[in-house]
């Protein structure tokens, strides 16, 4: 049996991320960042730090927030508890504004309310549209369930996405005109394709990658997984209504050790690591159902973002204008209506 791992989210270190600078590729690219968070835990990520990273030379016109459990009401309802981030991101909102950022911070925002209460969650839909002034744009309910390592990560019912609950929660997504976001591991795509299959007027997003493991039970054993993860990816490709986040690699859940190396990577480095998986999920949907991410501050702990859009770029150095631009921007300012 593989030794157990534990995953868990490690601050910035922002004088190692400036052993490595880099002039800016393609600054005029317009970008939208379609996932990144906001907290004041591990260190703070709050106005200062994303206006700093969105600011740091790629042309980052709009980004969106998705949910990470900040600062949810600690009493009344349960079911609304989470509504309390959406305020609080608001609060980000209102200060970029006032200091005229020319980012448009939290033009989308992805909060959570659990699914698991099935219709209950229709009220929490109306309470997050109520705080987020026109930005309110779909719900991330995290499924990732792996029992060989640890986590940081809420507990989570193995078939969540299959039972009824959860699924009388996803219906009252498309009414609300809202998205799903997924964030699971690779063995549980399958999962997903069928939930996409069930909800076929719900648009849904992928994040980062599908999670492909590189740890715990599936350490060392990148090829088969690779394997696992494109023939799951193949299928899930087949439904029209997903799109897939291309980030989320620097992650220690797929076996990453960047943030443990003397010297952080440059962008060539990160771009011939992240290749496989972002030019084959490019192939299966298409740059118009593709979209390049931070995940910031979590990717933050092994690399910075100038380094990280740099090494996105490199990779979409091949495309057509046309197809940059759904990369980069279309598809996001599509999804999540922006």
């Amino acid at each position: 049996m593989t030794k157990r791992d534990r995953i868990a989210i490690e601050p910035p270190r922002p004088d190692w991320l400036a052993r490595v600078e880099e002039e800016i590729l393609e600054p005029e690219l317009p970008i939208i960042d379609p996932h990144h968070h906001l907290w004041d835990r591990l260190g703070t990520y709050l106005t200062d730090e994303i206006a700093a990273d969105v600011g740091s030379g790629h042309n980052v016109v709009a980004t969106v927030f998705v949910q990470c459990r900040y600062g949810h009401a600690e009493d009344g309802p349960e079911v609304l508890r989470p509504v309390r981030e959406t305020g609080l991101v608001m609060d980000v909102v209102r200060e970029g504004q006032a200091r005229g950022l020319e980012t448009d911070l939290c033009a989308g925002i992805v909060g959570f309310a659990d699914l698991m209460q099935g219709a209950a969650v229709a009220e929490a839909l109306v309470a997050h549209e109520a705080l987020a002034e026109g930005r309110f744009r779909g719900i991330r309910h995290i499924t990732a369930d792996e029992p060989s390592f640890d986590t940081f990560l809420p507990k989570v019912a193995p078939d969540a996405m299959q039972t009824e609950a959860f699924r009388a929660g996803v219906a009252c997504l498309a009414p609300a005109g809202l998205s799903y976001d997924a964030w699971l591991y690779h063995p549980q795509i399958p999962q997903f394709t069928d939930l996409a299959r069930a909800f076929p007027d719900t648009t849904m997003i992928l994040d980062h990658v599908g999670g492909p493991l590189g740890l715990g039970a599936y350490r060392g054993r990148r090829d088969e997984v690779f394997a696992a993860w494109k023939a799951s990816m193949a299928e899930l490709a087949t439904c029209p209504n997903v799109n897939v986040k291309l980030g989320g690699i620097g992650m220690d859940i797929t076996g990453s050790t960047w943030s443990e190396q003397e010297m952080p990577p440059g962008s060539e480095t990160l771009a011939e690591d992240f290749r496989p998986w972002v030019e084959t999920t490019i192939e299966l949907f298409g740059p118009d159902r593709c979209m390049f991410e931070s995940n910031f501050p979590v990717d933050k702990a092994s690399y910075s973002y100038p380094v990280l859009w740099n090494a996105f770029k490199r990779l979409a150095s091949g495309a057509s204008a046309e197809e940059k631009r759904m990369l980069f921007h279309d598809t996001a300012k599509r999804v999540y209506r922006l």
